[in-house]
């Protein structure tokens, strides 16, 4: 198996593994196309589609008029037709007026046909908060893709993990809503593309171990859209904390600070939100006994409070205190000046963990 030397990794930002796992994939397949606001001639919003246009054409890599409801009708007709669209919302609440089209059709298309369309189709969205921006601009909005039966939901919190995932994704014959954590973008981790392609393209798939902390570099991103993803991001012993996307820079910190308080707590990166890797967090929750689950999302019906139930469901005779979570308050998104409040930070982690109940 390749692996990854310090003398070919290189700093990688997100946004640079994103164009290189949709280059990759352009190039691949004929039947691979790139579509939406602003992603040809500007190269997207956030340079994620950066030069795609010049190097494979405006038939394959093209903008679109301001009406995502249009954008998403037409990624259903070509996914019938047999390509592989591949659309951009251009920020998370703007996906909001295709929201018909992706529960009504893009969802259900699969079983509606008793699985004769296949609706190979991949929806990015440049999504949460922690880039002070405003309204619109800033939602979690995982809870509606992964209340929708039909969709894959998967968020990377690491840049190996975007580059991978987002080509598995599009090689998956069912639709993935594929979450890109706006504050990431331009995080940056020793990764070397070359060997991530080599490996993707063989079929093992591995991850490289990045700056960030992740700690799983071995597995297939097929099998993690196929069947859950989770992998250890930080290895411990006395609390199980799980969080994906946006939230694991966090969650980390906080478990790198707990370490200087003698506690060892064990961080797991869901990845993928739909399929969700139940066999993973309940072995860890298992050996710790304690659970704390973070999100960026407001609480209420939310994700991280179904990984709590799931958590409750299967660990209950390990626990030894009740599931927590920390999450966005239940308001709509503050103003930017105010999104350090609302967003799930360190010190709001570290108050959580110390209300796991530790006294015996």
């Amino acid at each position: 198996m390749m692996s990854t030397t310090a003398e070919t990794t290189t700093p990688v930002t997100m946004a640079a593994a994103l164009n290189a796992a949709l280059a990759d994939a352009l190039t691949a397949d004929p039947g691979v196309l790139v579509f939406g606001e602003d992603v040809g001639t500007l190269g997207g919003v956030f340079r994620v589609t950066d030069g795609l246009a010049e190097r494979f054409g405006v038939d394959r890599c093209f903008d679109t008029p301001l009406a995502e409801s249009g954008i998403a009708g037409t990624a259903v007709g070509m996914a019938m037709g047999g390509m592989r669209p591949v659309i951009e919302m251009q920020f998370d609440a703007f996906a909001y007026p295709a929201f018909q089209q992706v529960v009504s059709h893009i969802a259900k298309m699969r079983n509606r046909t008793r699985g004769a369309l296949a609706m190979s189709l991949v929806i990015r969205i440049p999504y949460a908060g922690g880039i002070g921006g405003v309204e619109h601009h800033s939602d979690s909005s995982e809870a509606y893709y992964a209340h929708t039966p039909g969709l894959k939901v998967v968020t990377p919190a690491t840049v190996a993990d975007a580059y991978l995932l987002l080509r598995a994704a599009i090689d998956s014959d069912d639709p993935v809503v594929f979450l890109e954590p706006k504050k990431l973008y331009f995080s940056k981790d020793q990764v070397d593309l070359a060997a991530l392609r080599a490996r993707y393209d063989a079929g093992a798939g591995a991850g490289a171990t990045s700056t960030s902390g992740d700690a799983d570099a071995e597995g297939d991103p097929r099998t993690a859209l196929e069947a859950g993803g989770a992998t250890i991001a930080r290895s411990g012993a006395d609390a199980t904390l799980v969080a994906y996307g946006p939230s694991l820079p966090a969650v980390l910190a906080a478990a790198a600070a707990a370490e200087e308080e003698g506690r060892s707590l064990e961080v797991i990166d869901a990845r993928t939100i739909v399929p969700f890797d139940d066999a993973a967090v309940v072995a860890s929750v298992r050996r710790t006994g304690r659970a704390l689950v973070v999100s960026e999302e407001t609480g209420f019906g939310s994700v991280a409070g179904e990984i709590a139930a799931r958590i409750q469901e299967r660990c209950f005779h390990s626990l030894r205190g009740p599931v927590l979570r920390v999450t966005g308050f239940d308001i709509p998104y503050p103003p930017p000046k105010l999104e350090h409040h609302f967003l799930p930070g360190v010190d709001r982690i570290l108050d959580a963990v110390d209300d796991l109940q530790w006294e015996d």
